[in-house]
Protein backbone atom coordinates (compact mmCIF):
# COMPACT_ATOMS: atom_id res chain seq x y z
CA UNK A 1 0.00 0.00 0.00
CA UNK A 2 1.31 3.42 -0.94
CA UNK A 3 0.19 6.52 0.92
CA UNK A 4 1.52 9.94 -0.03
CA UNK A 5 -0.26 11.57 2.89
CA UNK A 6 -1.35 9.86 6.07
CA UNK A 7 -2.63 10.80 9.50
CA UNK A 8 -0.52 13.89 10.24
CA UNK A 9 -0.27 12.85 13.89
CA UNK A 10 1.60 9.68 13.03
CA UNK A 11 5.23 9.31 12.18
CA UNK A 12 6.43 12.14 14.43
CA UNK A 13 5.44 10.90 17.86
CA UNK A 14 2.13 10.61 19.65
CA UNK A 15 2.16 14.29 20.55
CA UNK A 16 1.33 15.25 16.96
CA UNK A 17 4.64 17.06 16.42
CA UNK A 18 4.37 16.78 12.65
CA UNK A 19 1.05 18.61 12.62
CA UNK A 20 2.25 21.39 14.90
CA UNK A 21 5.42 21.86 12.85
CA UNK A 22 3.42 22.15 9.63
CA UNK A 23 0.98 24.54 11.29
CA UNK A 24 3.82 26.73 12.51
CA UNK A 25 5.37 26.75 9.05
CA UNK A 26 2.07 27.92 7.55
CA UNK A 27 1.69 30.57 10.24
CA UNK A 28 5.23 31.73 9.54
CA UNK A 29 4.46 32.16 5.85
CA UNK A 30 1.35 34.22 6.60
CA UNK A 31 3.20 36.37 9.14
CA UNK A 32 6.11 36.98 6.75
CA UNK A 33 3.76 38.05 3.98
CA UNK A 34 1.95 40.40 6.34
CA UNK A 35 5.18 42.02 7.46
CA UNK A 36 6.32 42.45 3.86
CA UNK A 37 3.00 44.02 2.96
CA UNK A 38 3.22 46.42 5.90
CA UNK A 39 6.79 47.40 5.05
CA UNK A 40 5.84 48.18 1.45
CA UNK A 41 2.79 50.14 2.57
CA UNK A 42 4.85 52.28 4.95
CA UNK A 43 7.48 52.80 2.26
CA UNK A 44 4.73 54.06 -0.05
CA UNK A 45 3.54 56.43 2.67
CA UNK A 46 0.02 55.03 2.56
CA UNK A 47 -2.34 54.63 5.51
CA UNK A 48 -4.30 51.43 6.01
CA UNK A 49 -7.55 53.25 5.44
CA UNK A 50 -6.39 54.52 2.03
CA UNK A 51 -5.12 51.12 0.95
CA UNK A 52 -8.38 49.55 2.09
CA UNK A 53 -10.40 52.14 0.18
CA UNK A 54 -8.55 51.29 -3.04
CA UNK A 55 -9.13 47.56 -2.56
CA UNK A 56 -12.63 47.64 -1.15
CA UNK A 57 -11.62 46.56 2.37
CA UNK A 58 -11.83 48.22 5.77
CA UNK A 59 -8.70 49.44 7.56
CA UNK A 60 -9.32 46.68 10.13
CA UNK A 61 -9.15 44.03 7.40
CA UNK A 62 -5.90 45.47 6.04
CA UNK A 63 -4.54 45.31 9.60
CA UNK A 64 -5.55 41.66 9.88
CA UNK A 65 -3.67 40.91 6.64
CA UNK A 66 -0.55 42.69 7.88
CA UNK A 67 -0.69 41.05 11.31
CA UNK A 68 -1.01 37.57 9.82
CA UNK A 69 -4.48 36.96 11.27
CA UNK A 70 -6.14 36.56 7.87
CA UNK A 71 -4.93 35.40 4.49
CA UNK A 72 -5.89 37.73 1.64
CA UNK A 73 -7.54 36.12 -1.41
CA UNK A 74 -5.50 36.07 -4.65
CA UNK A 75 -7.29 39.08 -6.17
CA UNK A 76 -6.52 41.12 -3.02
CA UNK A 77 -2.84 40.19 -3.27
CA UNK A 78 -2.82 41.39 -6.87
CA UNK A 79 -4.52 44.61 -5.83
CA UNK A 80 -2.11 45.30 -3.00
CA UNK A 81 0.86 44.61 -5.24
CA UNK A 82 -0.38 47.13 -7.79
CA UNK A 83 -1.50 49.74 -5.24
CA UNK A 84 1.87 49.67 -3.51
CA UNK A 85 3.84 49.44 -6.77
CA UNK A 86 5.54 46.29 -5.47
CA UNK A 87 6.58 45.12 -8.92
CA UNK A 88 5.22 41.60 -8.43
CA UNK A 89 6.98 41.02 -5.10
CA UNK A 90 3.76 40.28 -3.21
CA UNK A 91 2.38 38.13 -6.03
CA UNK A 92 5.28 35.73 -5.49
CA UNK A 93 3.65 34.72 -2.19
CA UNK A 94 0.37 33.57 -3.73
CA UNK A 95 1.18 29.87 -4.03
CA UNK A 96 2.54 29.58 -0.48
CA UNK A 97 -0.38 31.55 0.94
CA UNK A 98 -2.87 29.42 -0.93
CA UNK A 99 -1.38 26.29 0.62
CA UNK A 100 -1.31 27.88 4.09
CA UNK A 101 -5.03 28.69 4.04
CA UNK A 102 -5.98 25.01 4.26
CA UNK A 103 -5.71 22.72 7.29
CA UNK A 104 -2.54 20.64 7.13
CA UNK A 105 -4.45 17.41 6.56
CA UNK A 106 -6.19 18.82 3.46
CA UNK A 107 -3.32 20.55 1.68
CA UNK A 108 -2.45 17.58 -0.53
CA UNK A 109 -6.04 17.15 -1.65
CA UNK A 110 -6.40 20.87 -2.37
CA UNK A 111 -3.49 20.65 -4.80
CA UNK A 112 -4.94 17.55 -6.45
CA UNK A 113 -8.27 19.26 -7.11
CA UNK A 114 -6.45 21.78 -9.29
CA UNK A 115 -5.10 18.96 -11.46
CA UNK A 116 -8.25 16.83 -11.59
CA UNK A 117 -9.60 15.38 -14.79
CA UNK A 118 -12.36 13.63 -12.85
CA UNK A 119 -13.64 13.81 -9.26
CA UNK A 120 -15.91 11.16 -7.74
CA UNK A 121 -17.29 12.24 -4.34
CA UNK A 122 -19.38 10.17 -1.92
CA UNK A 123 -20.70 12.01 1.16
CA UNK A 124 -22.65 10.67 4.14
CA UNK A 125 -22.04 13.31 6.83
CA UNK A 126 -22.55 16.71 5.24
CA UNK A 127 -22.80 18.33 1.83
CA UNK A 128 -19.51 18.27 -0.04
CA UNK A 129 -17.37 21.39 0.35
CA UNK A 130 -17.37 22.00 -3.40
CA UNK A 131 -21.15 22.24 -3.31
CA UNK A 132 -21.62 24.34 -0.18
CA UNK A 133 -23.06 27.84 -0.05
CA UNK A 134 -21.24 30.44 2.04
CA UNK A 135 -23.97 30.33 4.70
CA UNK A 136 -23.82 26.55 4.96
CA UNK A 137 -20.02 26.64 5.15
CA UNK A 138 -20.12 29.15 8.01
CA UNK A 139 -22.64 26.99 9.86
CA UNK A 140 -20.39 23.94 9.48
CA UNK A 141 -17.32 25.74 10.82
CA UNK A 142 -19.34 27.27 13.67
CA UNK A 143 -20.11 23.75 14.90
CA UNK A 144 -16.45 22.74 15.21
CA UNK A 145 -15.27 21.71 18.66
CA UNK A 146 -12.96 22.95 19.95
CA UNK A 147 -14.32 26.17 18.49
CA UNK A 148 -12.37 27.98 15.78
CA UNK A 149 -11.48 31.62 16.33
CA UNK A 150 -13.27 34.15 14.05
CA UNK A 151 -10.21 34.86 11.88
CA UNK A 152 -9.68 31.15 11.26
CA UNK A 153 -13.35 30.75 10.33
CA UNK A 154 -13.05 33.59 7.82
CA UNK A 155 -9.89 32.05 6.39
CA UNK A 156 -11.47 28.60 6.06
CA UNK A 157 -14.67 29.96 4.50
CA UNK A 158 -12.71 31.97 1.93
CA UNK A 159 -10.54 28.96 1.11
CA UNK A 160 -13.48 26.59 0.69
CA UNK A 161 -15.39 28.95 -1.58
CA UNK A 162 -12.26 29.60 -3.66
CA UNK A 163 -12.04 25.87 -4.43
CA UNK A 164 -15.36 26.11 -6.25
CA UNK A 165 -13.72 27.72 -9.26
CA UNK A 166 -13.19 24.11 -10.34
CA UNK A 167 -16.67 24.28 -11.91
CA UNK A 168 -15.56 26.94 -14.38
CA UNK A 169 -12.03 25.73 -15.03
CA UNK A 170 -10.75 24.84 -18.49
CA UNK A 171 -10.32 22.08 -19.39
CA UNK A 172 -13.54 21.29 -17.55
CA UNK A 173 -13.20 18.32 -15.17
CA UNK A 174 -15.92 15.70 -14.84
CA UNK A 175 -17.55 15.99 -11.40
CA UNK A 176 -19.79 13.35 -9.84
CA UNK A 177 -21.38 13.63 -6.40
CA UNK A 178 -23.44 11.06 -4.53
CA UNK A 179 -24.83 12.00 -1.11
CA UNK A 180 -27.16 10.29 1.31
CA UNK A 181 -30.64 11.65 1.96
CA UNK A 182 -29.68 12.28 5.60
CA UNK A 183 -27.09 14.81 4.42
CA UNK A 184 -29.83 16.79 2.70
CA UNK A 185 -32.12 16.77 5.72
CA UNK A 186 -29.71 18.06 8.38
CA UNK A 187 -30.72 21.67 9.07
CA UNK A 188 -27.23 22.96 9.77
CA UNK A 189 -27.53 26.70 10.25
CA UNK A 190 -31.31 26.58 10.26
CA UNK A 191 -34.15 26.17 7.78
CA UNK A 192 -33.26 29.26 5.72
CA UNK A 193 -29.66 28.12 5.27
CA UNK A 194 -30.78 24.64 4.22
CA UNK A 195 -33.26 26.07 1.73
CA UNK A 196 -30.54 28.16 0.11
CA UNK A 197 -28.26 25.14 0.05
CA UNK A 198 -30.79 22.87 -1.62
CA UNK A 199 -31.56 25.53 -4.23
CA UNK A 200 -27.82 25.82 -4.89
CA UNK A 201 -27.58 22.05 -5.41
CA UNK A 202 -30.33 22.18 -8.03
CA UNK A 203 -28.52 24.94 -9.93
CA UNK A 204 -25.15 23.22 -9.72
CA UNK A 205 -26.63 19.91 -10.84
CA UNK A 206 -27.66 21.52 -14.12
CA UNK A 207 -24.07 22.17 -15.15
CA UNK A 208 -22.99 20.08 -18.11
CA UNK A 209 -19.96 18.66 -16.28
CA UNK A 210 -21.76 17.78 -13.03
CA UNK A 211 -23.76 14.70 -12.08
CA UNK A 212 -25.47 14.90 -8.70
CA UNK A 213 -27.21 11.90 -7.18
CA UNK A 214 -29.03 11.11 -3.94
CA UNK A 215 -28.96 7.84 -2.00
CA UNK A 216 -32.41 7.78 -0.34
CA UNK A 217 -32.89 6.33 3.13
CA UNK A 218 -35.31 3.74 1.75
CA UNK A 219 -32.54 2.15 -0.35
CA UNK A 220 -32.01 -1.41 0.84
CA UNK A 221 -28.44 -1.59 -0.52
CA UNK A 222 -25.59 0.88 -0.15
CA UNK A 223 -21.99 -0.02 -1.01
CA UNK A 224 -20.87 3.17 0.74
CA UNK A 225 -21.24 1.88 4.28
CA UNK A 226 -17.49 2.31 4.76
CA UNK A 227 -17.99 6.07 4.88
CA UNK A 228 -17.25 9.15 2.72
CA UNK A 229 -14.41 9.06 0.19
CA UNK A 230 -13.17 10.77 -2.94
CA UNK A 231 -11.53 9.30 -6.04
CA UNK A 232 -9.46 11.75 -8.08
CA UNK A 233 -8.11 11.11 -11.55
CA UNK A 234 -5.36 13.55 -12.43
CA UNK A 235 -4.78 15.01 -15.91
CA UNK A 236 -1.94 12.55 -16.43
CA UNK A 237 -4.29 9.63 -15.73
CA UNK A 238 -2.95 8.82 -12.26
CA UNK A 239 -5.69 7.98 -9.77
CA UNK A 240 -5.87 8.81 -6.04
CA UNK A 241 -8.16 7.83 -3.16
CA UNK A 242 -8.77 10.45 -0.47
CA UNK A 243 -10.35 9.65 2.89
CA UNK A 244 -10.81 12.14 5.72
CA UNK A 245 -12.03 11.81 9.30
CA UNK A 246 -11.51 13.65 12.59
CA UNK A 247 -8.97 16.17 11.23
CA UNK A 248 -6.81 13.41 9.75
CA UNK A 249 -6.57 12.17 6.18
CA UNK A 250 -5.10 9.55 3.88
CA UNK A 251 -4.23 10.08 0.23
CA UNK A 252 -3.81 6.65 -1.33
CA UNK A 253 -1.97 5.94 -4.58
CA UNK A 254 -1.85 2.13 -4.61
CA UNK A 255 -3.42 1.05 -7.96
CA UNK A 256 -5.34 -1.83 -6.39
CA UNK A 257 -6.92 0.36 -3.70
CA UNK A 258 -7.76 3.23 -6.06
CA UNK A 259 -9.27 0.84 -8.61
CA UNK A 260 -11.39 -0.85 -5.94
CA UNK A 261 -12.58 2.54 -4.68
CA UNK A 262 -13.51 3.59 -8.20
CA UNK A 263 -15.43 0.35 -8.72
CA UNK A 264 -17.15 0.78 -5.36
CA UNK A 265 -18.20 4.28 -6.37
CA UNK A 266 -19.69 2.87 -9.57
CA UNK A 267 -21.81 0.47 -7.52
CA UNK A 268 -22.93 3.31 -5.24
CA UNK A 269 -23.99 5.36 -8.27
CA UNK A 270 -26.01 2.46 -9.63
CA UNK A 271 -27.80 2.07 -6.28
CA UNK A 272 -28.61 5.79 -5.93
CA UNK A 273 -31.31 7.75 -7.71
CA UNK A 274 -30.47 8.96 -11.20
CA UNK A 275 -29.49 12.64 -11.61
CA UNK A 276 -33.00 13.47 -12.90
CA UNK A 277 -34.67 11.55 -10.07
CA UNK A 278 -32.30 13.19 -7.59
CA UNK A 279 -33.23 16.69 -8.77
CA UNK A 280 -36.92 15.83 -8.34
CA UNK A 281 -36.15 14.45 -4.88
CA UNK A 282 -34.39 17.67 -3.82
CA UNK A 283 -37.31 19.71 -5.14
CA UNK A 284 -39.65 17.66 -2.95
CA UNK A 285 -37.42 18.32 0.08
CA UNK A 286 -37.59 22.03 -0.69
CA UNK A 287 -41.36 21.80 -0.69
CA UNK A 288 -41.25 20.37 2.83
CA UNK A 289 -39.33 23.36 4.26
Amino acid sequence: MTEIETNPKSGEGADGGGTRMADKTAQGVVAAFGQTMKTLRLRAGMERQELGRRLGYSAATIASFEQGRRIPPPRAIDGVDEALDAGGLLKLWKEELERAQYPVFFQGMAQLEKQALELLEYDALLINGLLQTEEYTRAVFAMRRPALDPDTVEQRVTARLARQDIFDRHPTPLLSFVMTEAVLRHRYGGKKVLRGQLEHLLLTGRRHNVELQVMPIECEDNAGMGGPFTVVTRLDGKRFLYVEAQATSKLETDPEQTSLASARYGIIRSQALSPRESANFIERLLGEL
